[in-house]
């Protein structure tokens, strides 16, 4: 599975080094690698630019979404998963391995509402899961140009949940874009990072997933 095209280097920094604000402007992630090979593969039209970074010190794993796109349909209807569902939004996953027995998924919408949930094989999904609270933390913003979206996780429930295993987790990184059509509906279009070689849009599956190499 692994080869230069999908392992992702994040990169170590001092303790307390980097404060989460939401913009993604902290002169520290200028450390990072920054991912931008993000594709469509059912899809003909090229997506809008994304930029990911990741850095992690010794308490968390920062991540920071910047998606060069103004125009962004957010469901405004509740809170709740089904909201969000329907959102512009940016993914990642996470799994103990390859079986997917289970995986955990986090989905942040440009307010930064986040849709987590543990997975199971064939899209079997349980939305009462939820990541611990004190263990994440996620804010948005936008501006003219883009939106960004930066957030911290616990390398200690990274750990429990058993997705840190020699220096490396196992994630996808994802995009969900919708866009208007003639009749008023809003169709999404899915965007990722590992093209996952299924006819149909698909980022449940084995193959959608890289490694994130946490370097020393």
């Amino acid at each position: 599975m692994e080869n230069g095209n999908n392992i992702y280097k994040v990169n170590l920094i001092n303790k307390e080094e980097l404060k989460i604000t939401g913009k993604g402007e902290s002169d520290v992630w200028r450390k990072s690698e920054v991912l931008s090979q993000f594709i469509s593969p059912w899809d003909s039209k090229e997506p809008s630019k994304i930029e990911f970074r990741a850095l992690y010190d010794g308490a968390n794993f920062f991540f920071c979404f910047t998606v060069f796109d103004t125009e962004i349909h957010i469901d405004t209807t509740d809170d709740t998963a089904d909201s969000i569902n329907n959102s512009d939004r940016v993914e990642l996953f996470f799994r103990p391995n390859h079986s997917l027995n289970p995986y955990y998924c986090l989905e942040i919408d440009t307010q930064a509402r986040i849709m987590d949930f543990i997975a199971y094989p064939n899209k079997n999904f349980d939305f009462n899961w939820n990541w611990p609270k004190g263990d994440i933390s996620v804010k948005s913003s936008k501006n003219d140009s883009s939106f960004t979206v930066e957030g911290a996780i616990s390398l200690d429930s990274l750990n429990k949940l058993n997705l840190i295993k020699g220096n490396k987790i196992e994630a996808g990184v994802f995009r969900a874009k919708y866009n208007s059509k003639i009749n008023g509906n809003f169709e999404p279009v899915w965007i990722t990072w590992i093209d996952p070689e299924t006819e149909t849009p698909n980022f449940h599956t084995a193959s959608s997933f890289g490694v994130f190499h946490l370097m020393d």
